[in-house]
């Protein structure tokens, strides 16, 4: 068997050797990369807006149609749906302005960038990896080549991607990645010892200005600050994992160079933390407690990880549950299974610094939306992945690297690279499968919801919001059901009974309408169109005095609706107040020929 050593190690010494030329490196791969990419991606051309976020965003919305002074004006002042993401709408903007309000266009767009991103990461991860890997044969070495491309399709191809790029409200998402992606570039080139003519200082100007635009397409980048100094520890080496060495004297000038990016970071948190309060999206501690958002937390930072391994199952919502908290099983192996993997990686950093950075990296990116200021009904949502997980596709190149290389006193053999090759792009082929399949759920919004139900059958917002759909397309039974559905799991949804009511009526069953809207009312007091609607009911009944009594309440709720005008005036007209109902309608055509006209569909 010792005879067959040399011949190993001279086939081996051939692998190794082995460098791809700069074009392959420079474009072959790239453009292999992007093409993959659009083509895992591709159904999503096919696919609609959704009614989750993109009618009040997009199809509602005139004020970002143009880039005209108004709609510049309007892009960089309005926390509409609560983020500040002023060139996402500007992105937005130009799709309109050249496309109209086609949804293959959005779609496109997103598409585009998202494989601009994975080309992006490619080359970021060639300067991890050839800093990680300083024995490598340097960046044009096929094993290099090999593992950053497979990091970048990991990335790219893996299906928890798919709501960032299919969902057209998540602009935001793969324009801030890629801002992102190329503001960590600059700073590796700055602070590492790649041989260029540009001076660091620019490369930090550049990395600054970088990142000055990725909170302005999205602020959840806020943690990068502490990322720099996770680059600092590795590959960079700029600093120890001994912190008493973080305050020494040689280590001023790698704090001093954060105040930037720390201070824009505070703005763009505080205005991010703005928003939502304008919106009135963050949870108060009232109704939803410190312990919920603490079991949040662990939850999520366990199930990224999971889905990242074994990404099937996915679902555009994950309900947070009725009851929610510490003592569910998800939560308590979710915990258990974070503290595991933490306290593994902090004992072996010094052997193997890269997962410890790469499992940190993977915490801080994560922690602005894990969940302690809670907004929405989601628990998690696979979009948050977009950035964070970035480091464990970076991780798995550098796995891949580590088995190419294989030690040098035993050498692998072409038979070897083969398998491990082939097993690589089985993995590429299996994600990009399931990607393609994903898109689909996203095709229109009953295929949206209906998914969500397949994977979580009690979704209250799920039943509800497919509800809404089904029924203006006259499927009145089946909505009556999913609100009956939705009502079961959330009894106090005041939404579910007002239109629940209102399907109801429609079938002549008042007594039951009634019933839904007072219920609706006893939830939200001030539901001006619960008001109107019971109005119309006992329109119908022919009590008057009663209807009359809920239009006014509805009136005093929301005086500027003209519906309510008209109908409060005819149900005077009824009881011959002639007088009165002639000033109601004055009102009411008023309201109409104004700019600013409301409708029933524009009221709460």
């Amino acid at each position: 068997m010792t005879s067959n050593i040399p011949g190993k190690l001279q086939q081996s010494n051939k692998l190794r050797g082995i460098v791809l030329s700069k074009s392959t490196a420079r474009w072959f791969v790239p453009v292999t990369i992007c093409a993959a990419t659009c083509a895992a991606f591709l159904p999503i051309l096919w696919n609609d807006f959704v009614e989750w976020d993109d009618y009040e965003n997009l199809i509602s919305n005139q004020n970002f149609r143009g880039l005209g002074w108004n709609q510049l004006r309007w892009m960089f002042t309005t926390f509409h749906m609560g983020p500040y993401q002023p060139l996402s709408w500007l992105t937005l903007g130009l799709d309109y302005s050249i496309w109209g309000m086609d949804p293959v266009a959005y779609h496109l767009t997103n598409v585009f960038f998202h494989s601009a991103n994975a080309v992006s990461l490619y080359f970021v991860s060639r300067r991890l990896l050839t800093l990680a890997f300083p024995e490598s044969d340097g960046e044009e070495s096929w094993q290099v080549i090999l593992s950053v491309a497979f990091a970048a399709l990991c990335f790219a191809l893996h299906p928890l991607r798919v709501e960032s790029v299919a969902w057209a409200t998540e602009r935001r998402d793969v324009l801030s990645g890629l801002f992102y992606v190329w503001t960590i570039y600059c700073y590796l080139h700055a602070r590492s010892r790649f041989s260029d003519n540009v001076p660091s200082r620019h490369w930090m100007s550049a990395a600054f200005i970088l990142y000055l635009l990725t909170l302005l397409s999205k602020a959840t980048a806020i943690t990068f600050p502490v990322v720099m100094v996770l680059l600092d520890i590795y590959p960079l080496r700029r600093l120890t994992w001994n912190l008493g060495t973080w305050f020494m004297p040689e280590a001023r000038k790698v704090w001093q160079e954060k105040i930037p990016f720390i201070a824009v970071a505070v703005v763009f948190a505080s205005i991010a933390v703005l928003g939502q309060q304008q919106v009135s999206a963050v949870k108060s501690l009232g109704s939803y407690g410190i312990e919920q958002r603490l079991a949040q937390v662990v939850f999520g930072a366990g199930f990224y990880l999971w889905k990242t391994l074994t990404p099937v199952g996915l679902s555009p919502l994950y309900e947070i549950p009725p009851n929610f908290g510490f003592w569910d099983s998800a939560v308590l192996i979710a915990g258990l299974a974070t503290v595991a993997v933490s306290a593994w990686l902090f004992l072996i950093r010094d052997r193997w610094p890269a997962g410890l950075v790469c499992w940190l990296y993977y915490l801080v990116v994560l922690a602005p939306v894990l969940g302690l200021v809670s907004t929405g009904p989601q628990l998690v949502a696979d979009r948050y992945s977009y950035l964070s997980c970035m480091s464990l596709a970076v991780l798995a190149g550098g796995a891949l690297l580590f088995f190419l290389q294989g030690p040098h006193e035993m050498p692998m053999g072409l038979p070897t690279a083969t398998v491990i090759g082939a097993t690589a792009g089985a993995i590429m082929i299996a994600l990009a499968c399931l990607t393609w399949r994903q898109t689909a759920f996203w095709r229109n919004t009953e295929t949206l919801w209906t998914r969500v139900l397949e994977i979580d059958p009690n979704s209250s917002f799920a039943h509800y919001n497919l509800a809404r759909y089904i029924a203006r397309s006259g499927r009145y039974d089946e909505a009556t059901r999913h609100y009956r559905a939705a009502l079961t799991t959330r009894p106090d949804d005041a939404d579910s009974h007002n239109n629940l009511g209102l399907l109801l009526a429609r079938n002549g069953e008042f007594e039951k309408a009634i019933e839904h809207f007072d219920a609706a009312i006893r939830v939200d007091p001030g539901y001006a169109k619960a008001h109107f609607n019971l109005g119309r009911v006992f329109v119908r009944q022919g009590r008057l005095d009663e209807a009359i009594e809920s239009f006014q309440r509805a009136l005093a709720l929301q005086p500027g609706v003209a519906e309510i005008h008209q109908n409060l005036a005819r149900a005077l007209a009824m009881q011959g107040k002639k007088a009165e109902a002639a000033e109601h309608l004055e009102t009411a055509l008023r309201i109409l020929k104004s700019p600013q006209q409301s409708s029933a569909e524009g009221f709460r």
